[in-house]
C-alpha cells in the first residue's frame, strides 16, 4: 500500500531521530472511537487534534472508524469512493450483506479517511450478537441500557469490518487497531477471540467505575486499594459496562492511559498496569509576534465586557477596567469538576475583597450545560437595554457632531448651551430611566428545568452570592454551550477563553483536563489540581508552575476545607496583581504551549504503536526496552515573579515601581528559558524496533 507522507517522523522539532529500521508501507493503522466525527466529550478533541500529525506520519495508510450519525456527516464529512481497492471490496462486501458502511474524508485539519458504521441498519442482529457475547465472554447486556447496546452493535461491526478487510487484502498488511474507551472495547476483544491478525491498543481516557465512584462523594484516592470493584460496579448497575471495559484492557496487546494519576486508578480498578502513558495534546499555532495573542485577549475581553454591561444594567456600579473575569467550563459534574469548591472559594474571596477595600471586582462564569427550556427574559432584556442605550448615544452623538461641524464651518466656536436641545435631553433621560432595576441582576442566564434542585443554584443560595451592589464577586451561570450565533453572549468558546483572565478547574476527578490545556495554549493562566492529569503533567515538567500561570491546587493530601483555603489564596493573590504583572504572566503561560503540542506528545502514541507491532507480530518485529528518562523540564523564569505572593520558589518580592517593571524584557526572558530548557532524551521507554526479514521458502 502506498505511504504518502508530508512530514518525516524524524523532523519533529526538539526530538531525536528514531533508531529503528521499520518500513511502514505495509502497516495499516485503524483508530476506532465512538467520537469519530461525533462530538460527545473530550475524546473528540483528542482524535480531532491528533489527526494532522497522525495523517502526516501514516499518509494513505491511516483510517478512523466511528459511528454513522447523519446530522454530523452532513456538516463534517465529505463522502467519497475509497481509493484503496481492498477497502472498496471490503465496504461492498459488507453492504451486500445488509450493513451500511460509509467512506469519506473528515473535514478537519489533516483530512483523514473515515469509515462510518451505521449501527441502526444492523439493529436486527442485536439479540443474536448479545447471545454470542454471552456464549464467548459471559457478558450479559440488559435490554434497557441503550448505550451498552450501541457499544455491542458498534463493536461487532468493527470486528466484522477488520476481519473482512484482512480477507480482502491480496498482500496481507500488518494491521494496528487503536481502540479508545469502553464504547469501542467490544470490537477489540472480538478481534482477539476471532484471532484476527491485528495488533491492538486500548486507551482509557477515564475509567467507568472511577467516574461513578467520584460522583458518589467517596474518598476515592485514599481507598483505591480497598474497593470491591465487582460489588461497586454492581451497586451502580454498570457491571456489564465494567466487564466490557475490563475485558478489552486484559485482551489488548498494549494498554495506555492519558495520565499517571489514571494509570494508578486503572491498576487498582481494572487490575492491569498500563504499558504506557499517552498524554493528550493540541495543535499549537504560534504567533509571529508575541503581542498578537495579547491583542486577541483585549479584543475578546471587550466582547465579554459588552455582555456584562447589559447583564448588570442598573447595578453597574463597578469599574470594568478593574474587573477580572474568571470561569469554569466543562461537563456538569458538580463535585467531580470542582464547582462546589470553586463556589465556596468565591464566597471567601468576596469577603476578603470587601473587608480589605479592594477596588477589584470579579465576575465568575460557570459554563456548564444543563437542562433548560429557554433564555431568561430578564437576561435578554438586559442586552436589549444596553443596545437601546448604545443607539441613543449614537443618535445624540450624530446630532452633536453635525452642529459642531456647521459651527466650525462658518468660523465660530460652538455655543455648548445650544449643542443639545430639549429633545436630546428628553431622549437621554428616558434611556436612563429605562436602566432602573429594582431586583438584583440574574444569576442564571436561562430558565432551569430543575431550579429547586440544581446544585449550583442551591449552593449560591446558601453562600449568599446574589450579585448585589455590595458584592465584589459576581456570578453568572450560563447552562449552555457558547456559540457565536447566540443572541445573548455571541462568542464561541475559544474567543471567550481568550477574553477571560483566569480559568479555574479545581477538579476532584479529571483524568486529563483539556480545559486548562486550552487556556495554556491561548496564554490564559489557569488553576488545576494534583488529581488531574494536566496538573500532574505540569508539575513534572515545570520547576515552578505558578510562576508560569499554572496554579496547582492540592486536593490529594489536604482536607476539603484546606484545599478551599488554598484556592481562595490563589484567587485573592491573582486579584492583587497589577495589569503589568498579568501581562507578564500571560506571556509566560503562552510559552508553555510547546509542551502541549502534538508534535511533542504525539511521540507517545508512536511508541505505543511500535510496541503493539512487536507484541502482536514477534516473528516480524522486535523491540529492546531501555530505562525511561524525563521529558522536557522548564526552569524557573529568568526574571522577576509575576505575582506578589504566589511564586514562592522564584525570587524575592517584586517591587511595584515603574523602574523595576522596565527591567522585564519578554524576548530576553524567553530566550533564556529556551536555553535552559532541558530536552528529553526519550519519552517513556525507548524502543529500538527492528523489522525482521522474511525467510524464503
Amino acid at each position: 500500500m502506498p505511504l504518502a507522507r508530508s512530514l518525516s517522523v524524524t523532523s519533529l522539532t526538539g526530538l531525536e531521530d528514531w533508531e529503528d529500521e521499520v518500513d511502514l508501507e505495509n502497516v495499516v493503522l485503524f483508530e476506532v472511537a465512538w467520537e469519530v466525527a461525533n462530538k460527545v466529550g473530550g475524546i473528540y478533541t483528542v482524535i480531532q487534534t491528533k489527526a494532522k500529525i497522525t495523517s502526516d506520519e501514516w499518509g494513505e495508510n491511516y483510517f478512523l472508524i466511528g459511528p454513522y450519525m447523519e446530522q454530523n456527516v452532513r456538516t463534517q464529512v465529505e463522502l467519497i469512493d475509497p481509493p484503496n481497492p481492498a477497502m472498496r471490496r471490503t465496504i461492498e462486501s459488507m453492504n451486500s450483506k445488509g450493513c451500511k458502511v460509509y467512506f469519506g474524508r473528515w473535514l478537519i485539519e489533516g483530512g483523514p479517511y473515515v469509515v462510518l458504521l451505521d449501527i441502526t441498519a444492523t439493529a436486527w442482529s442485536l439479540d443474536r450478537w448479545k447471545t454470542e457475547l454471552w456464549d464467548s465472554c459471559t457478558i450479559g447486556v440488559p435490554w434497557y441500557d441503550r448505550e451498552a447496546n450501541d457499544a455491542v452493535l458498534f463493536g461487532f461491526l468493527t470486528a466484522w469490518f477488520l476481519g473482512e478487510f484482512t480477507a480482502q487484502c491480496e498482500e496481507k498488511p500488518f494491521i494496528i487497531g487503536h481502540f479508545h474507551e469502553w464504547l469501542s472495547g467490544v470490537g477489540l476483544f472480538l478481534c482477539r477471540i476471532r484471532k484476527l491478525p491485528v495488533a491492538t491498543i486500548f486507551t482509557t481516557h477515564a475509567t467507568l467505575l472511577g467516574r461513578y465512584l467520584c460522583a458518589g462523594s467517596v474518598d476515592f484516592y485514599n481507598n483505591l486499594q480497598t474497593f470491591n470493584v465487582d460489588k461497586e460496579a454492581g451497586d451502580r448497575q454498570i457491571y456489564h459496562r465494567y466487564c466490557m471495559e475490563r475485558a478489552a484492557i486484559h485482551c489488548t496487546h498494549v494498554f495506555t492511559t492519558v495520565s499517571q494519576i489514571t494509570a494508578v486508578e486503572a491498576e487498582h480498578l481494572l487490575k492491569r498496569k498500563p504499558d504506557l502513558v499517552t498524554p493528550n495534546g493540541l495543535n499549537v499555532k504560534k504567533f509571529s509576534a508575541m503581542h498578537e495573542f495579547q491583542n486577541l485577549h483585549a479584543q475578546s475581553k471587550a466582547r465579554i465586557q459588552e455582555f456584562v454591561r447589559g447583564h448588570f444594567y442598573g447595578h453597574l456600579d463597578f469599574n470594568l477596567d478593574k474587573t477580572l473575569f474568571f470561569f469554569i467550563a466543562g461537563r456538569y459534574e458538580f463535585s467531580n469538576k470542582g464547582a462546589d469548591i470553586f463556589l465556596e472559594a468565591l464566597a471567601r474571596l468576596n469577603y476578603l475583597l470587601r473587608v480589605n477595600g479592594s477596588e477589584s471586582t470579579v465576575v465568575a462564569f460557570f459554563i456548564m450545560p444543563a437542562r433548560t427550556n429557554n433564555f431568561n427574559v430578564e437576561t435578554l432584556k438586559g442586552q436589549a437595554v444596553r443596545k437601546q442605550l448604545w443607539d441613543t448615544a449614537n443618535a445624540v452623538k450624530e446630532k452633536f457632531g453635525k452642529k459642531l461641524y456647521e459651527s466650525l464651518l462658518v468660523g465660530n466656536l460652538p455655543d455648548m448651551n445650544k449643542m443639545l436641545d430639549k429633545e436630546d435631553f428628553t431622549m437621554m433621560k428616558r434611556a436612563i430611566f429605562a436602566t432602573q432595576r429594582h431586583s438584583f441582576p440574574p444569576i442564571c442566564t436561562h430558565n432551569m428545568l430543575d431550579d429547586s434542585t440544581d446544585p449550583i443554584l442551591n449552593t449560591i443560595r446558601r453562600i449568599g452570592l446574589f450579585n448585589s451592589s455590595a458584592d465584589r464577586v459576581k456570578v453568572i451561570f450560563h447552562p449552555e454551550f457558547l456559540s457565536s450565533t447566540s443572541p445573548l453572549l455571541p462568542v464561541d468558546y475559544e474567543e471567550f477563553v481568550r477574553g477571560c483572565h483566569l480559568g479555574v478547574f479545581p477538579s476532584y476527578y479529571e483524568p486529563w483536563g483539556y480545559t486548562p490545556a486550552e487556556c495554556t495554549v491561548m496564554g490564559i493562566p489557569s488553576i488545576s489540581t494534583n488529581l488531574s492529569g494536566f496538573g500532574c503533567f505540569m508539575e513534572e515538567h515545570i520547576a515552578d508552575p505558578s510562576a508560569y500561570g499554572i496554579y496547582i491546587l492540592d486536593r490529594r493530601f489536604r482536607s476539603l476545607d484546606d484545599s478551599c483555603t488554598q484556592l481562595t489564596s490563589f484567587l485573592y493573590s491573582f486579584c492583587q496583581q497589577s495589569r503589568r504583572q498579568r501581562i507578564i504572566q500571560r506571556n509566560r503561560t503562552e510559552r508553555l504551549s510547546d509542551l502541549l503540542d502534538w508534535k511533542y506528545l504525539g511521540r507517545y502514541y508512536m511508541y505505543a504503536r511500535r510496541m503493539a507491532l512487536a507484541k502482536a507480530f514477534p516473528d516480524n518485529f522486535t523491540y529492546e526496552p531501555h530505562e525511561p528518562t524525563a521529558g522536557f523540564r522548564y526552569p524557573r523564569p529568568a526574571s522577576v515573579p509575576p505575582s506578589p505572593s504566589i511564586s514562592r520558589h522564584s525570587s524575592p518580592h517584586h517591587s511595584e515601581t515603574e523602574e523595576d517593571d522596565e527591567r522585564y524584557d519578554e524576548d530576553e526572558e524567553a530566550e533564556k528559558d529556551r536555553q535552559n530548557i532541558k530536552p528529553p532524551a526519550t519519552m517513556g521507554p525507548k524502543w529500538v524496533l527492528v523489522q525482521k526479514k522474511k525467510k524464503k521458502g
